[in-house]
């Protein structure tokens, strides 16, 4: 029996042993990554070389296949799939995070950022990466950092000299409620529309008016069907990395430093990269000899101070949100 019990005490100190090397090794995995954006887009391009790096840096043993598009689906439907660990990674826009962690409704605010330099800024802030630790356990996902898209403008089939003239008018946004609340506040008819049918709509009546980034004003000529262009820059718009917690919860700790370092070097390339384009896009767009009508803050009138009032009830925050826009301005 004596005997016994010491080989039983061996073997199971063999197994403690043989388990946690196995916890250190680095399985092989092929990683999949969702995105909304075309296969040219900047988010796309960014997701491509995360995975070439990724593969490189692994020794081969990691690959990243990049579906860009919606190939897998809308956001809603591919966080569905993070969460459920049958996708492993998205770049993905803040706005359908805040659709379920309510607080990133404040990088929202209208005029947080002054300009996309500043906007840069308030995501890099120490503030903004401390909340991406909320959502693992409200949403399912690890954020590992931030990227962003241009800042948004407003684009019109007819003339635009106040808000009154978006009063009733088919405006399209991206479905989410921060910019929903906006422009409800300004009178105007919100419209979700996913981006595809954006062009057409715009150039068959279907929507008046649209909420859009420069980069893609002008690089999907929205600009063709547009009479007037207000260069508002009245809102950010962040992306975020993601990766399913199921999966993070399955990989050696060396793999989660390897990817999240990785990760965070391409997500900051497309904040440098909008940071140096979005003005280059926004001098483009007013070339086309549109109507072009650079306004600020008072053009909304009491809009942005409504839209706050609404969102200091939802999203605990928007107020240190506001003070790092204020500290990180010029």
């Amino acid at each position: 029996m004596i005997k016994i019990h010491k080989t039983m005490k061996y073997l199971s100190m063999v197994l403690v042993v043989l388990l946690a090397g196995l916890s250190n090794t680095a399985w092989s995995k092929d990683f999949r990554l969702g995105l909304l954006t075309p296969p040219t887009h900047i988010w796309t391009k960014a997701a491509e070389a995360f995975g070439a790096e990724l593969n490189e840096k692994s020794g081969g043993t990691h690959t990243v296949q990049v579906f860009p598009a919606r190939q897998l689906g809308n956001e809603a439907q591919m966080l569905q799939q993070l969460q459920s660990g049958a996708l492993d990674m998205a770049f993905m826009t803040v706005a359908e995070v805040s659709n379920r962690a309510p607080d990133f409704g404040a990088f929202y605010a209208p005029f947080l950022a002054q300009d996309i330099g500043h906007a840069a800024r308030i995501l890099r802030s120490d503030v903004a990466k401390d909340m991406l630790k909320q959502l693992p356990q409200q949403v399912g996902v690890v954020g590992v950092d931030y990227g962003m898209a241009g800042l948004r403008q407003i684009l019109s089939r007819g003339e635009v000299n106040s808000p009154d003239d978006l009063a009733g008018k088919k405006l399209r946004i991206t479905p989410f409620d921060p910019i929903l609340d906006f422009y409800n506040i300004l009178g105007a008819a919100p419209t979700p529309m996913p981006l595809p049918a954006v062009y057409d709509a715009l150039s068959n009546g279907q929507v008046d008016a649209i909420d859009m980034d420069s980069e893609l004003i002008w690089k999907l000529k929205y600009y063709e069907h547009a009479q007037t262009i207000v260069h508002s820059n009245h809102m950010m718009f962040p992306m975020v990395g993601l990766v399913s917690a199921k999966v993070w919860a399955g990989l050696s700790e060396g793999d989660r430093a390897m990817i999240s370092e990785i990760m965070r070097k391409h997500l900051g390339g497309v904040l440098d990269t909008y940071v140096e384009m979005d003005p280059v896009w926004i001098e483009q767009v007013r070339d086309t000899g549109k109507s072009f009508k650079q306004v600020g803050p008072e053009f909304f009138g009491d809009a942005p101070q409504k839209w706050d009032e609404i969102w200091s009830k939802r999203s605990s925050m928007l107020s240190q949100i506001r003070e790092v826009s204020v500290s990180t301005a010029n």
